[in-house]
Parts: C-alpha cells; structure tokens; sequence
C-alpha cells in the first residue's frame, strides 16, 4: 500500500510542478520557478522510492506519466481555461487504456 501512495505522491507533486512551468513565465518569476525545481525533484525523488520498493519501472512510469497527463490537461482547462474538445477526450481515454494495458500485461508476466 506504501508504494501505492508514494506514487500518488509523486503524481500530485510532478502536476504541481507542471503547473508552475505556467506561472513561472518562462522562469522569470522566482517562487513559482522554486516550486518547479522543487516539485519535480520530489516528484522523481518519490518515484525512484516506487521503484526501489518493487513496482516495475514500466508500470511505475505508465501511471506516473499517463495520470500526470489527463490531470494536468483537467487542471489546465480549470486554472487557464484550455482548449478541451472531443478528441481531447479520445486522447485522454486512450492514455487511461494504454496505463490499464501496461498494468495488466505486468500482472499477467508475473
């Protein structure tokens, strides 16, 4: 259960991380670019506890990566109002199926 919540960890401080990329306005803002730096090396800091805790690196980054990405995208839509259409959605749905795909054949080779 512990490398299951250091992953959402991970996640929740890589998407935060992302988010500053925005305000941090190409890095010419102070705090939001020492919240970048800090995020992400949490994010991965977290992430490497994952892995050394046994979950395959290919499942670990699958979610990492995937979550990361449909949350930022719905972050993104609420805190600057970014462009979200249907075949955002498509993408979306097909990142969530292609980290449930990775997940499952992990399983199965085990």
């Amino acid at each position: 259960m512990l490398k299951w919540a250091l992953l959402a960890l991970a996640i929740v401080f890589e998407v935060f991380a992302t988010l500053m990329l925005k305000y941090s306005n190409g890095f010419t803002r102070l705090w939001p670019t020492v919240g970048l730096v800090c995020g992400y090396a949490l994010a991965f800091y977290l992430e490497a506890q994952v892995i050394r805790l046994g979950v395959p690196v290919g499942v670990t980054y699958a979610i990492w990566a995937g979550s990361g990405i449909v949350l930022v995208a719905v972050a993104g839509k609420v805190l600057f109002a970014d462009a979200v259409n249907g075949l955002t959605l498509a993408g979306i749905g097909l990142i969530v199926a292609g980290v449930l795909v990775v997940q499952v054949s992990t399983s199965l080779a085990h």
